[in-house]
């Protein structure tokens, strides 16, 4: 599966030229953050180009698109046709300004349109039947409220609980994936963390899952972070595409972990499809919380299409969803809306709701002995919506 010259070299140029608009978007805009949100090259192997202009920027990446499509890989070509097609988008965002349809489908490549109401009933009927079944009465919202109560973690306990689902999630993905090209010692840290606009972050470089203990947080809610953070997600994304760039595996490109762009969703996917990947869907309690997870990615999905879509106003957005979120109370709508109410990265809340079923969907085709194989397509390649699903047809030339 090595990939060929042309994609190597491609991929440093990519790289440069990203990094280049990361720069000017940076100096732009004022965000810190910048659409580079990580950076793996810590030797300073690149420098980005000195675009000048987003004008100038462009028309490296309408060059880029034109030239991908002569790459001798199929994959390679889907893929960074889609990605510059999403930095050309948010080029036009920062110039001349994208309405918020157009960022959904230019910058992700999902639907336009938040999930939808016969979606979210399918979820709220699979959630009770789930509940129902174990003992749990009244309403949805008095099932889901008692069935929290029952496996809620204290926020005094969540580092230690945190910590022994991580450990286990390194010890299962080394099992039952693939052999994780460090110590333990090089692993992820717990640091809990108030006050803050997401639920638990990956701080790769200093190691450190910082998690926000304002929401309530449950058993298996922070399995969940766990092997969404961790292993087999964040750490591991993130370790093997330094790991097999060092290698002379992987494209230059993979360094780079990029916002609003052609690889989001399949980045959240990743590290969402951890527990089906790792097969660690234990019992009926992680059953709930995985439905939970989905119903709350969904409603976020409406909250930013009222904000932004619909030009509602904060205050009756975060009412609605304090209405509807079932489980993690005030300390997840307030991070849910500090999320979703920041321009530059409003539409990212959709990869969370199209990551795992993408991501899912091509890992259940492939035949168990064709895992490995498909796990090293998956990490020494950066991907999209659609060049994920093309590890049968593209993985054996």
């Amino acid at each position: 599966m090595a990939l060929s010259d042309a994609a190597l070299t491609f991929g440093r140029e990519v790289m440069t030229a990203l990094l280049g608009l990361d720069q000017l978007y940076r100096r732009e805009s004022g965000d810190e953050d910048g659409l580079a949100v990580l950076n793996l090259d810590q030797d300073h192997e690149f420098t980005g180009d000195a675009f000048e202009s987003y004008r100038v920027a462009a028309g490296r990446f309408a060059d880029l698109r034109l030239r991908a499509v002569r790459l001798p890989e199929p994959d390679r070509r889907v893929y960074y046709d889609d990605l510059c097609h999403s930095t050309l988008a948010f080029i036009a965002w920062r110039e001349q300004g994208l309405s918020f349809e157009r960022q959904l489908a230019d910058f992700l490549h999902v639907p336009a349109a938040p999930v939808s109401e016969a979606d979210l009933d399918r979820l709220r009927i699979d959630l009770q039947a789930l509940l129902d079944r174990n003992g749990y009465q009244g309403t949805l919202a008095a099932q889901s409220a008692e069935w929290e109560r029952r496996n809620r973690v204290p926020a005094a306990d969540v580092e230690a609980v945190l910590t022994r689902w991580m450990d286990d999630a390194w010890t299962r993905t080394e099992a039952t994936l693939l052999p994780i090209p460090a110590d333990r010692a090089d692993g992820m840290r717990v640091t809990p963390v108030s006050g803050m606009a997401f639920n638990a972050r990956c701080n790769y470089p200093g190691r450190s899952v910082e998690i926000n203990t304002d929401p309530v947080l449950t058993g298996p809610g922070l399995k969940h972070l766990a092997v969404h953070e961790g292993c087999p997600g964040h750490y591991i994304q993130f370790k093997m595409r330094e790991t097999w760039y060092r290698r002379g595996l992987a494209a230059a490109d993979v360094l780079l972990s990029c916002v609003n762009t052609a690889s989001s969703c399949v980045f959240e996917g990743i590290a969402d499809a951890g527990l089906e990947m790792t097969d660690w869907i234990a019992n009926d309690d992680d059953r709930i919380q995985s439905l939970q997870n989905r119903y709350r990615a969904a409603v976020g999905t409406v909250a930013a299409w009222r904000l932004h879509g619909l030009g509602h106003n904060a205050g009756p957005v975060g009412d609605w969803l304090r209405s509807v979120a079932l489980v993690g109370g005030e300390g997840w709508v307030a991070n849910r809306m500090a999320f979703i109410r920041a321009p530059a990265r409003a539409a990212l809340i959709w990869s969370y709701w199209w990551g795992e079923p993408t991501v899912a969907a091509a890992w259940r085709t492939v035949a168990p002995p064709d895992r490995p194989a498909f796990l090293e397509f998956l990490h020494t390649r950066m991907h999209s919506n659609r060049s994920v699903a093309m590890f049968q047809a593209d993985s054996r030339r």
